[in-house]
């Protein structure tokens, strides 16, 4: 009886482990960044330079001012935005069914936004809740079986697919909180300038954090174009997998985060 128990249990799990390395597999398939094709290349292509134009007015010079701030403040600062994330983050973990990182997230959340002063102090980590990556809507469509489409490059927002694109109008459903209770309702505590405020903050956060890492890469590619489409496909399969693994050619180590 026990040997026919052990049986079944061993059978359960070699089933459970095939399903999980087949879905492993599909996801890395389907996210495959050279699989995924550049139908509106000439319109990327367009969209990529008025971006960059408007990085050389407005994200790089203010990232370079934002590089001067103290080290606490940014460090504040990026602790907070990593907060608010989680508004997007936990809903996401309980689509992928993991719901013992949405709970832990949730726990991050309460503490940081109260004992942590709306999330400048990471005070969650010294109680053992450790900061777990960022998901999104598009990651979840991901993991539901949705492939990515075309490659897309948005005004301001830069890289992105089909897929990401359709799934960052799901915040304006209602998926984000924190765009609930800003630009959707009327809370009397927040308005439409905390919530977009708090976007281009987050860009530049962002373009500070990785200012030598892009100009580098703008310095040595020969297609400028080319390479950020590649490494940011190739950073949106690993977060899809939550993996670190490179999957592809292109070594991404010099690119610090890429946020959709």
């Amino acid at each position: 009886m026990k040997k026919t128990i052990l049986a079944i249990l061993l059978s359960f799990l070699l089933i459970s482990n095939l399903n999980a390395s087949s879905k492993e597999e599909l996801l890395l398939n389907k996210n495959q960044p050279s699989e995924i094709k550049d139908c509106f290349e000439t319109l990327n292509r367009a969209t990529f330079t008025f971006n960059k134009a408007l990085d050389g007015l407005i994200f790089k010079p203010a990232a370079k001012v934002y590089k001067t701030f103290p080290s606490p403040v940014r460090n504040g600062i990026s602790n907070s935005l990593d907060n608010l994330s989680n508004l997007v983050t936990i809903p996401n973990n309980i689509i992928q069914g993991d719901l013992n990182k949405a709970g832990k997230n949730s726990g991050r959340f309460l503490i940081n936004t109260t004992v942590g002063i709306l999330g400048l102090i990471d005070v969650a980590k010294h109680v053992g809740l450790q900061n777990y990556e960022k998901e999104d809507y598009g990651q979840s469509l991901a993991v539901l079986g949705v492939g990515p489409g075309c490659y897309l490059v948005l005004p301001v927002l830069g890289p992105s697919t089909v897929r990401d694109s359709a799934a960052s109008l799901i915040n304006i459903a209602g998926g984000d909180a924190w765009y609930n209770v800003t630009v959707k309702n009327d809370t009397h505590y927040f308005n439409d300038f905390d919530y977009y405020s708090s976007m281009v903050t987050s860009g530049i956060n962002f373009r500070a954090k990785n200012y030598d890492s892009i100009d580098s890469l703008e310095k040595n590619s020969i297609d400028f174009y080319a390479s950020v489409k590649s490494l940011y496909l190739q950073d949106r399969q690993q977060k899809i997998l939550n993996t670190n693994k490179v999957v592809d050619t292109q070594d991404d180590s010099s690119w610090e985060e890429i946020d959709n």
